[in-house]
C-alpha cells in the first residue's frame, strides 16, 4: 500500500492554496467561495501570508487596503451583494492591525454576512517574547489582542501547529457557507506557524464544493402557519434581509399577488418588492412610512420573513398594538424564528414562501383591506413627491431634495449605499427601490465609515454597476481612506457628500432629550468655551479631490457659478486680537485690526508666479498646471512690530495686480 501523496508548503502557503480551491453552489450555480484577499502588511503577516499571496497571485487575487476596518467593510459589501454565496478574506499584522478588525467583524456577524479574518498573532513557540505589539498578561500567557475577536466571530481558532490548520480551515468554510451560522470567521495565525513548513496531504488542496442548502419547512409547522394566515383578517408581511439573501423576491411577489397580503420592509429587506408594486408599503418601524406603521398597529397577524426584529423595526416593541396580534416567523435561523413568541417556519425563505403560496391557493385578504392599504400607499406617494420637490431652485437643497435629485438620475441597476446618520431614516421612508440589490443599507450595526469601502466591495462583486456611497461629513471624516483604493483599482465609485457641519442626526436627538446638541457641531470654541463659534473651515470636497476623486459641487441650475479667485492664508501674532469668524467674513482682517487700535504703517510684499498643483487646481476650479500669481507679505504697525504675515495664491486667469509707478527725483 503506497503512502498518501503530500506537498511540502508553509502553513500560509497551504492556507492560500486551500482557499483558492473552495466553492459554493446553490441552485446549480457555482462560485468561488473566497474570491480575493484584502491585506495591510506588517511584521505579523508579511513573511507568511504575504509571501504566499505573492506566490499564488494567479489563483488568489490580492487587494491593497489602507485601513483594516475598512477592508472588512469592503469584504462585507461584496458578500452582501452576492447573497452571501461568495466572501473575501482579510489579512493583517498583529497588534493594532488586528484590533482594527473588531468593528468590521461585529458588523459582519450582526448582519449575518460572511468574512474570513486572518490576523497575525504572537509566536506560538514564544521564541521571541514579548514580541513587538504583543499584549502581555501576567496570569494568562496564551492571551493576545486577537481574543477581542472571539465575541464578534461566529467561529474562532488560533492555529498553533501547522497540522491543526486542516480541521480548523474546514470548520471555517462550514460556518462561512451555512446561512444559519454565517458571520465573521477568525483564524488567528502566529507568525512562526505561518512560515513553518509541513508535508500536507494533497487531498487538502482538492477542489471542494460547499452546497448552500434550501431547507424546506416542516409539514406540521407549515400546516399551522397556513391555518394562522387563513384565520387572519389583517395580516402583514415584514420582509427582512433574509428575503434578499435567499433570492426569494420572486417567491414573495408570487405569494403577495395571489393573496393580497401587504408587505412592509426593514432596512435590510427594502426592495424585496419593487416600490411601485401595489402591496409594497415601504419601510416599517421608527423610520417607516405612515401607511406601513398604521397597518402594523392594527395587524392581527405579523408574518416576519428573514427579519431579526430590531428595535427600529418594532419601534422599540411599541408598534404592534392589536390586542390579539400573533406572529408567524419564517427564518432559516431558529434563534430569530422564535422571537416574539411566534409560530415558526424554520426554513429557507424562498422554500418557505413557495410552500405557503401553494398551501394558500385560493385564499385572499378582504377587498376592503386591500383598498385601505392601497389608498394609504397613494397618500404616501404624494408625501414622497412633496419631499423630493424643490419649490425654490435658488435655495440650498434639503437632504430629502438631494435624494429627490438622486432618484431622478439613478437607473434600475444602480446601487445606493448608506449606514448611519439621518440619511437612513429619510431613505427608509422615501427611497423608491427599483430592484432587489439597489437599496444597500447597513443598519444592523449602523456603522459610520461603512459606505465608501462597501461601495468598493459592491463594485468588485458586480463590475460596471453604478454604485453610490451616500455620506454625511461625520461619516466621511471617520473613514475616507478607501477613496485612494478606489482610485488605485480604477473602481468608478460615486459619492454624495452632504455637509452638515457636524453630527446632525444625533444632534437632533440630543436636542429632543434636553442635551442641547452638546458635542455634535463642528465649530470653533466661543469665548465661553462652548463649541458655538464659527463653523470650522473644513473643505471636504478639497480633501476628496486630494485623494484622487473628481469633485462636482452641487448648486441650483440657474445660479451663477461661484469660483474662488484666490487662496489666502494669514498668520497673526498670538494674542494680537480676538478673531470672530462671522465678523471676519463681514468686515475683513485689516478693518478688524484698525477697530482694535492697531495702526498699520507699512508692509513688505513679494509677488511671483508658478503653476497650480492638483489640490490648488481643485480648490480654485482651475486645471492642474494652470498659471498662478503668488504673493508673500509682512505687515508692520507704527511701532515697527510685525502684525501679519500672509501667503496668497491667485488665479492668473481672474486676477491682476495694478501698480502705480512714481519717478523719484
Amino acid at each position: 500500500m503506497s503512502a498518501a501523496a503530500t506537498r511540502r508548503l508553509t502553513t500560509a502557503q497551504a492556507l492560500v492554496r486551500f482557499l483558492a480551491a473552495q466553492h459554493t453552489e446553490r441552485d446549480g450555480v457555482r462560485r468561488r467561495l473566497i474570491s480575493g484577499t484584502w491585506g495591510v502588511f506588517g511584521h505579523g503577516n508579511v513573511a507568511g501570508i504575504g509571501q504566499a499571496l505573492v506566490e499564488y497571485a494567479d489563483v488568489m487575487p490580492y487587494h491593497q487596503g489602507r485601513n483594516e476596518q475598512a477592508m472588512v467593510h469592503a469584504a462585507v459589501g461584496h458578500a452582501r451583494h452576492l447573497n452571501r454565496l461568495s466572501a473575501q478574506a482579510v489579512t493583517t499584522s498583529i497588534g493594532p492591525g488586528a484590533t482594527n478588525l473588531v468593528t468590521g467583524a461585529a458588523l459582519a456577524t450582526i448582519n449575518r454576512l460572511p468574512v474570513l479574518l486572518l490576523p497575525g498573532d504572537y509566536f506560538a513557540s514564544h521564541a521571541a517574547d514579548p514580541l513587538l505589539q504583543q499584549l502581555e498578561h501576567p496570569i494568562e500567557a496564551d492571551v493576545s489582542v486577537n481574543d477581542t475577536l472571539r465575541p464578534v466571530s461566529r467561529y474562532f481558532d488560533r492555529v498553533t501547529r501547522p497540522e491543526a490548520l486542516v480541521a480548523s480551515a474546514l470548520q471555517a468554510m462550514r460556518v462561512l457557507t451555512d446561512p444559519a451560522e454565517t458571520g465573521a470567521v477568525t483564524l488567528a495565525l502566529p507568525q512562526d506557524v505561518q512560515a513553518e513548513a509541513y508535508d500536507w496531504p494533497e487531498e487538502f488542496f482538492a477542489d471542494r464544493v460547499w452546497r448552500v442548502r434550501r431547507p424546506a419547512p416542516d409539514p406540521v409547522e407549515l400546516a399551522e402557519a397556513v391555518r394562522a394566515v387563513r384565520a387572519a383578517e389583517r395580516p402583514l408581511i415584514v420582509a427582512g434581509g433574509g428575503v434578499h439573501h435567499s433570492e426569494a423576491e420572486e417567491a414573495l411577489r408570487a405569494l403577495v399577488d395571489a393573496t393580497g397580503i401587504p408587505v412592509a420592509s426593514t432596512q435590510a429587506g427594502k426592495g424585496a418588492l419593487r416600490h411601485d408594486h401595489p402591496a409594497d408599503l415601504g419601510g416599517i418601524g421608527h423610520t417607516g412610512t405612515t401607511v406601513a406603521d398604521d397597518l402594523a398597529r392594527t395587524a392581527d397577524l405579523v408574518i416576519g420573513v428573514g427579519t431579526r426584529y430590531s428595535d427600529f423595526t418594532t419601534a422599540s416593541g411599541t408598534l404592534f398594538r392589536h390586542p390579539g396580534v400573533r406572529f408567524l416567523n419564517l427564518n432559516i435561523t431558529a434563534f430569530d424564528a422564535h422571537k416574539l413568541a411566534a409560530r415558526t417556519l424554520v426554513c429557507d425563505a424562498r422554500a418557505g414562501l413557495s410552500a405557503l403560496a401553494e398551501s394558500l391557493s385560493g385564499h385572499r385578504v378582504d377587498a376592503a383591506y386591500e383598498s385601505e392599504y392601497r389608498t394609504g400607499k397613494s397618500r404616501w406617494e404624494e408625501v414622497v413627491r412633496t419631499a423630493y420637490r424643490a419649490e425654490d431652485d435658488s435655495a440650498v437643497p434639503t437632504q430629502t431634495q438631494v435624494l429627490g435629485a438622486l432618484d431622478a438620475v439613478v437607473g434600475d441597476e444602480d446601487v445606493v449605499i448608506n449606514a448611519a446618520g439621518s440619511l437612513p431614516g429619510d431613505l427608509h421612508k422615501l427611497w423608491r427601490a427599483r430592484s432587489p440589490r439597489q437599496y444597500h443599507l447597513e443598519y444592523g450595526y449602523s456603522c459610520m465609515g461603512y459606505e465608501i469601502p462597501a461601495a468598493l466591495g459592491v463594485q468588485q462583486a458586480a463590475p460596471g454597476t453604478p454604485v453610490w456611497a451616500l455620506v454625511g461629513d461625520g461619516t466621511y471624516l471617520m473613514n475616507p481612506t478607501e477613496i485612494v483604493t478606489a482610485v488605485q483599482e480604477r473602481l468608478p465609485v460615486k459619492m454624495v457628500l452632504v455637509q452638515n457641519h457636524g453630527y446632525a442626526s444625533i444632534g437632533g436627538l440630543s436636542e429632543s432629550v434636553g442635551a442641547e446638541r452638546f458635542g455634535t457641531a463642528y465649530r470653533h470654541r466661543a469665548a465661553d468655551g462652548s463649541f458655538t463659534g464659527a463653523p470650522l473651515p473644513v473643505d471636504l470636497a478639497a480633501n476628496a479631490a486630494s485623494l484622487g476623486m473628481e469633485v462636482t459641487h452641487a448648486r441650483p441650475p440657474d445660479a451663477p457659478r461661484r469660483r474662488a479667485v484666490a487662496l489666502l492664508c494669514n498668520y497673526l501674532p498670538t494674542g494680537l486680537l480676538a478673531l470672530d469668524g462671522a465678523r471676519l467674513e463681514s468686515t475683513g482682517l485689516y478693518r478688524l485690526m484698525r477697530a482694535s487700535g492697531i495702526t498699520l504703517h507699512s508692509a513688505r510684499q513679494t509677488v511671483g508666479a508658478r503653476t497650480a498643483g492638483r489640490e490648488e487646481a481643485a480648490r480654485l476650479d482651475e486645471r492642474e498646471g494652470a498659471a498662478l500669481l503668488t504673493m508673500r507679505r509682512t505687515a508692520y504697525d507704527d511701532t515697527g512690530r510685525p502684525v501679519e504675515y500672509g501667503t496668497h495664491v491667485y488665479r492668473a486667469s481672474r486676477y491682476a495686480f495694478d501698480f502705480q509707478l512714481l519717478v523719484r527725483g
